[in-house]
């Protein structure tokens, strides 16, 4: 890392550490684990700060981040049942709900898209696999694999969409949805 790169990490940290802290606090009551997953928003800060193409979109950047830590901590905890009290039902809390609803609609419906793309979003998206992975275990080059996988969500995307209307954030997460009763068979909502 060079040098101005880490005065820029730095001085991130100097401006919105404070913000970022408070933040976290509002759903998180713990200090210490609040502080923890501080630490972890500034290791994904750090490692993707090369994504951020426009500078002037840093602040709501950074707080999409923290919310995407928040959110991933609630998951290993509620996976674990390590974590035994919950926040209190929000909007975050519904929000929440409504994604896991969402969430739990998606491998029927992987399940039900053509075998090559199938198999490639049962891989890299439900077991982790890179795309890079999925290519030298299905014997393809590394773009097909890509474009497979691209294919496969837009496909997937276009199949939810005929099932349901989503109301989503403007950053892309599912807030409420309306079933299409006429062709709904999986959330039958």
């Amino acid at each position: 890392m060079g040098k101005k790169e880490q005065i820029h990490i730095e001085s991130i940290w100097n401006e919105y550490y404070d913000q970022l802290l408070h933040f976290i606090r509002n759903s998180i009551p713990d200090k210490a684990t609040a502080e923890d997953i501080l630490q972890n928003v500034f290791i994904k800060i750090l490692t993707n700060i090369d994504s951020l193409k426009d500078s002037t979109k840093m602040k709501s950047w950074l707080f999409q981040i923290t919310r995407n830590t928040i959110a991933d901590h609630y998951r290993q905890s509620k996976k674990s049942e390590n974590f035994s009290v919950l926040p209190a039902e929000t909007d975050d809390k519904i929000t929440e709900d409504v994604m896991e609803e969402v969430e739990s609609w998606v491998a029927p419906f992987i399940n039900d898209l053509p075998e090559k793309y199938k198999e490639a979003l049962l891989l890299s998206e439900l077991k982790g696999m890179s795309q890079k992975e999925l290519a030298v275990q299905q014997g393809i080059s590394y773009p097909a694999a890509k474009a497979r996988v691209h294919r496969g969500r837009l496909l997937l995307k276009q199949r939810l969409s005929e099932c349901c209307s989503f109301h989503t954030d403007k950053y892309g997460t599912i807030m409420d949805y309306k079933s299409n009763r006429n062709y709904c068979k999986s959330c039958n909502s």
